[in-house]
């Protein structure tokens, strides 16, 4: 099984450089983080967005923090430079459980007995062992999809939300990944791709992906795929998730909930791709995942969208009468009863239960 050429994350010589997706598909632009700051900046922001991409820049935004001092932390001062990089993007949990692997490594009765060293040593470590880890979980996790779609190649048509791709995670990619991987395995397919309103993630990243693969795909505004599923016969939803409480309810880019809502009534298989990574047990349903607010500006017009000068790309950029008030949800979360099966590196868990998830993984 191939992965994908694309690099959006590179460590060499400890500098961290990062894919701007700001900018895409307009300019193809690079960030060179060298602090922790500039990782927050770029996670804030969204120069590097989707769950995985976002755990592994904040797992090197703790070695270039530590690799810039001259003196060991105390505990107390890397617990709240980590509590600072956690509050970058609260939604998706493999920040978080990152940041909590990481302090594992350094137990709190043992850490005076670590040298600077010790940290900037093993925070580097960490931060290659999960960009490897990821690249391999989304290889196999694709592997396993294809147990749900015809042994024999056939035409298959796929509807997506977001970006789940390369761009997203180390490499190849989740719900992307999977489509990926069926073409790989001699399926002619045909994708569609919500634009992922209001960031436009699908239209901005996602496009720009499958035309970089070379993958026949169509691009659609989220409030087209009920036309799509009536009007043409469509295989199977796929897409990715930032949060996963233990019952199944998912936490995905915003526009995924109705997505699943419209699959199912018309008897569509709706699939979530998704890593251990992205599992919380902590929590019992989707009502106690935090749901992040951005700025209103992305929902009433389009200067958010800059190219490299840091210039808006429409100068006639607003699409609503000013001072009007937005809400800007960036996730939404779907019940579990509308998730035909999760796909994982581990394998299919259908029906989506908290007894069949924690069979799987265990906990």
């Amino acid at each position: 099984m191939q992965e994908s050429g694309l690099k959006p994350i590179l460590w060499k010589n400890r500098e961290l450089t990062l894919l701007d997706q700001r900018v895409l598909p307009g300019t193809t632009s690079f960030l060179i983080a060298k602090t922790m700051e500039d990782c927050i900046f770029a996670i804030r922001e969204m120069v590097v967005r989707g769950a995985p991409a976002i755990a592994i820049t904040g797992a090197f935004g703790i070695a270039l923090y530590l690799n810039g001092l001259s003196s060991k932390p105390t505990l107390s001062e890397l617990k709240k430079k980590l509590g600072d990089l956690l509050e970058s993007r609260p939604t998706a949990v493999n920040l978080r459980l990152a940041i909590e692997e990481f302090l594992s490594r350094f137990p709190e009765t043992e850490y005076s007995s670590f040298q600077l060293e010790d940290l900037q040593r093993g925070a580097e470590k960490f931060a290659l062992f999960m960009l490897e880890e990821d690249l391999n979980n989304n290889l196999a996790l694709s592997k396993n999809a294809l147990s749900l779609f015809p042994k024999n190649p056939s035409s298959l048509n796929i509807i997506t939300h977001c970006n789940t791709g390369a761009l997203a995670t180390a490499g190849h990619g989740t719900a992307l990944g999977v489509i990926r991987s069926l073409r790989d395995a001699g399926h002619s397919l045909t994708v569609y791709a919500d634009e992922t309103r209001p960031y436009l993630q699908g239209a901005r990243l996602t496009a720009w992906e499958l035309k970089e693969e070379g993958i026949p795909a169509y691009l659609i505004t989220d409030s087209m795929a009920g036309w799509v599923m009536a009007s043409r016969k469509i295989d199977a939803v796929v897409v990715g998730a930032d949060r996963i409480a233990s019952n199944g309810d998912t936490a995905n880019k915003i526009g995924t909930y109705p997505l699943a809502i419209v699959a199912k009534h018309h008897g569509v298989p709706f699939y979530v791709a998704a890593t251990e990574k992205s599992m919380d047990f902590r929590i019992p349903d989707g009502t106690h995942i935090p749901i992040e607010m951005r700025k209103e500006e992305e929902v009433t017009s389009f200067g958010f969208l800059k190219d490299a000068d840091g210039k808006p790309f429409l100068s006639e950029g607003v699409i609503a009468p000013k001072g009007m008030p937005a809400l800007n949800p960036s996730f939404d979360v779907t019940p579990a009863s509308l998730i035909t099966g999760i796909i994982t590196e581990r394998g299919i868990i259908s029906p989506v239960t908290e007894e069949n998830l924690k069979k799987v993984f265990g906990s």
